[in-house]
């Protein structure tokens, strides 16, 4: 197979061309020619060459421009070249061994079916010539092409010591069955299964950096749920592997919550591209094991899961090296609130319920009525709909309370400079004390935001703290 055509842009000609004034023989690799082959956008290419691929890199710079740069690694034998957008890395052909307690290889140089033969996966094991005389010609020495064809994801020796050697190809070989949709050979995940206690060896980041890629892909649900069929999980996340499985008492189940949590998974990723909205809804029912409860009268209750699954998220996010800011408290956020929209639609939707839903959430308000919404996954088509119906009511009020309160906070009913009047104050925090309470009573649809019901709060606030009326107000 030749993919001439396919290499439009200038590099490969450029590289090639340095390479053949060298006499190296010189090939792009790996993913990049995975995405070719597949026709999937990739920015990263890797070349390799025979011989010492930082000299190469080092040649080909001027060839690229006047601004490029080489950063060099000696220790591992690989050069960057940078160039705006553009980024090339070279590496000399390579074979690697292992030790088992360490997934870092001893590095040798080698042929190129030596670094073909050290590549996790067929389909990231070919590579396509960039010299003149066999430019764009396929190198692929285990079949990438047909398990491409046949949406396979199948390592090119022995997976058991694939596996074993570098533990984090099992977290490779799933991420690229979610990003791909395509299927783990069987045998390669048996091996998975097989060597599933080595990623113990890993460190937390290099596992995050694999959890951050399977969200971010179309159906994340398929990465998580290879995670628990491989035995990964548990090892994982057991948080969230305690979720599996469904318990009966007396004849009365309860639903599968893991499989709950990644429909609901995927029915956010199909809305919202937001990452930490997909992990909130991973984790917005994290507690529901520790809170799980058989009532003979009622069923199965999962009582306060909601606040203690807020409470779970920062050590999650800790020991998965996850980031504990904004990020962190946006997810504890929308855990917490994840039962108040389903709360507020099962009882009347006043006015008052919707705006205190609304000072919760503040900004996050509508990612929160995402996650609720894909949170109703009942088969009863009826409930379901009548729920998601209400939803819209629900939002509906957001916004003619939203347009309420922006008219309301335009002028208050009593300000600050008359409350020092009625009561002959100076500016003093005991003022403050007063229309601050005024407004947060108003917001919380405590009092209406007449100025009679104002009056009539200030004055009780005002008797309660003691405080004499010295200049009577008019409530006209």
């Amino acid at each position: 197979m030749n993919l001439k055509d396919r290499l439009s842009q200038d590099i490969f000609a450029k590289v090639g061309a340095v390479a053949d004034s060298l006499g190296r023989p010189c090939y792009v690799v790996g993913g990049y020619v995975r995405d070719l082959i597949i026709g999937r956008p990739s920015k990263d290419i890797d070349f390799v060459t025979v011989g010492s691929g930082i000299e190469l890199a080092e040649a080909v710079a001027p060839r690229i421009s006047r601004r490029a740069h080489v950063t060099v690694f000696r220790t591992y034998g690989t050069a960057q070249l940078h160039d705006g957008a553009l980024e090339l890395e070279f590496v000399g052909a390579r074979r690697e061994s292992y030790h088992r307690e360490s997934r870092n290889p001893i590095v040798e140089d080698g042929t190129l079916d030596d670094d073909l033969a050290r590549r996790d996966f067929t389909i990231n094991a070919m590579a396509i010539s960039v010299n003149a005389p066999d430019f764009g010609e396929v190198i692929d020495r285990y079949d990438g092409l047909g398990d491409i064809d046949r949406r396979i994801i199948r390592t090119p020796l022995d997976p058991d010591i694939t596996f074993s050697d570098d533990p984090l190809r099992m977290m490779r070989a799933i991420r690229f069955a979610t990003q791909l949709e395509f299927q783990i050979y069987p045998e390669t995940f048996e091996a998975i299964r097989r060597n599933a206690h080595r990623i113990e060896i890993i460190t937390a980041e290099r596992i995050k950096d694999e959890l951050c890629k399977i969200m971010r892909s179309p159906r994340p649900s398929i990465g998580w749920d290879l995670l628990h069929r491989s035995g990964l999980l548990a090892i994982i996340l057991p948080e969230l592997e305690a979720l599996r499985g469904v318990d009966v008492v007396n004849g009365v189940g309860h639903k599968d919550n893991f499989y709950h949590t990644l429909t609901v998974l995927d029915s956010v990723a199909a809305r919202s591209d937001n990452e930490w909205l997909r992990w909130a809804a991973l984790f917005h029912d994290i507690a529901k094991p520790r809170t799980k409860r058989f009532d003979p009268a009622t069923g199965w209750t999962f009582h306060n899961h909601n606040f203690i699954g807020a409470k779970m998220i920062q050590p999650i996010f800790t020991r998965l090296r996850l980031p504990l800011g904004a990020e962190m408290r946006y997810v504890r956020k929308l855990v917490e609130l994840h039962m108040r929209p389903i709360a507020l639609v099962e009882d009347e939707v006043t006015d008052s319920a919707v705006r205190r839903l609304i000072n919760y959430a503040e900004e996050d308000l509508d990612d929160l009525m995402i996650l609720a919404r894909a949170d109703i996954t009942s088969k009863n088509e009826a409930k379901k709909k009548r729920f998601l119906q209400n939803f819209d009511l629900v939002e509906e009020k957001f916004v003619a309370i939203r347009a309420k309160d922006f008219e309301r906070n335009r002028k208050n009913p009593v300000d600050g400079t008359e409350i020092m009047h009625i009561f002959g104050l100076a500016q003093s925090p005991l003022v403050g004390y007063f229309t601050k309470n005024l407004k947060q009573a108003i917001k919380d649809c405590e009092i209406e935001d007449t100025r009679e019901a104002a009056i009539a709060y200030l004055l009780k606030l005002a008797d309660d703290a003691g405080v004499p009326v010295v200049n009577p107000p008019s409530v006209d």
